[in-house]
This record gives structure tokens, sequence and C-alpha cells, in this order.
């Protein structure tokens, strides 16, 4: 227990000025508001085209690689769902012809540009409805997205929080297949808290996900990490 408690006490010491407990958005906060379920956006941060069996090849991905995390749930401490499903609700996108398709199963967002990428509707983001009422999105509370897959031309690295994670498309596309996504996965390791390790690492732990560069998989230490956030946050759900 010596490492987790050791993570545990730099969270609180770090983020704790008012933050850490009374922050709601987390992604334990939107898989509870749903019952069990995420709703994702794609916003494509690029001048490239998609096909219809790209996009959902990448609904298929994003969906793999989010159940690694939600497996490690099954059955511990009281978590309440065997499933957590990744639906993909909405695409944005600079210009409508970069779609390559014309049915009707996701809404599309053209043009509507924030932090100089496609956005989907913010009435519909939970983001920037986290009270989790969604009475100007066009396509009512079914079509709320809880999370963004955020897709960039040329972006290195990853970057990840309550708002969902972000990556270069060129290696999101590159991965569609593998078995380990590592950046997303560490990315939706920050949606639900975890932590960065870029300057100390716990007692006796080797490599881990969550400590960029060392593992490019869950391990056990962060599977238990994972699920000490749960213990410390469940009794908010009434658990």
């Amino acid at each position: 227990m010596t490492p987790l408690n050791q993570v545990w006490q730099h969270v609180e010491q770090t983020y704790n000025n008012g933050n850490l407990y009374g922050f709601r958005n987390y992604g334990w906060d939107q898989v509870m508001a749903n019952r069990g379920y995420l709703n994702f956006c794609v916003r494509w941060d690029s001048t490239t085209t998609v096909t219809a069996t790209q996009r959902d090849q990448i609904h298929a991905t994003l969906a793999r690689q989010y159940k690694k995390w939600m497996d490690v749930m099954v059955g511990h401490n009281a978590w309440p769902y065997r499933d957590v499903p990744v639906r993909v609700v909405g695409w944005a996108v600079r210009d409508r012809n970069q779609l390559q398709w014309s049915d009707s199963s996701v809404d599309i967002y053209v043009n509507n540009i924030r932090e100089n990428a496609p956005q989907c509707s913010e009435p519909c983001g939970r983001f920037f409805n986290q009270n989790g009422q969604y009475p100007n999105c066009p396509g009512g509370a079914a079509r709320h997205y809880d999370q963004s897959l955020w897709l960039t031309d040329g972006f290195g690295g990853g970057a990840g929080g309550d708002w969902g994670q972000r990556m270069g498309r060129e290696y999101f596309m590159a991965n569609l297949n593998a078995d380990n996504m590592h950046i997303l996965l560490h990315e939706i390791g920050h949606t639900f808290g975890l932590d960065d390790f870029y300057d100390w690492t716990p007692s006796g732990v080797g490599g881990f996900l969550m400590r960029a560069g060392s593992a490019n998989s869950i391990t056990e230490f962060d599977a238990w990490m994972f699920r000490d956030w749960w213990r410390h946050l469940k009794s908010r759900y009434g658990y």
C-alpha cells in the first residue's frame, strides 16, 4: 500500500487547494452521471479526408482502448458497471467535403472554430455544461458529448483532461489496429484524475503507463492507482 499512499498524498498536497474534491467533472463523474456510458465528439483538426470506414475504425479504436481502463474496475469495490459503452455522437470539421459519407449516424458540425480547431456544438458539451443539462443542444441531451477526441495534424505527444484527449492525427491513424495505443491510454488516465510522474516515482515501483515513456500499456500499478481514485471518490455517488 505504501506506493499508493504516496501517490494519493502527493495528489492531495498538489491539487487540494479547494479543487481536488470540489471538482465534479472527472471521468468518474461523467460515467456516473450517464449511468454507465460515455459520448464523444471527434475534433478532426486536419486537412485530410475521412472515409466512412475510417470513421468507424476511429470509433472502434477509441472504444477498445477505453475498455482497457474500464475493465480494470469490473467487480472491484462496488463499481456498478460491467461495461461502459463509448459512443461517438458528433464530428467537427472545417469543411463538410472532408467527410466522405452521407448517412446521419453522427451529428456534423462545420467550421465551428474554437482554439483554432473545429469544435462540436458547445451547448452539447459537458465541459461547457457541467450541471449535466443540455437545453440548447440541437440534438437534445441524448446527443450531448462528454469528451472530445481531438486529432491534430502534426501534434507531438498528447494532452488529456476532463475535456477529453488530444494527440497527433498521424499517430492515431497509424495505430488504429494497435493493441495498446499508449498515448491515448495515458491521456485517458488524466481524464480520470491520474497524475503525471515527471519529477518523482513512488517507492519500489518500476515503469508504469502514467510515468510517460516507461511503459506502453496499463500496468498493475496503473490499475491500482485508478481503483484508488474510485475508492476516494465513490462516496459522492452513494457507494
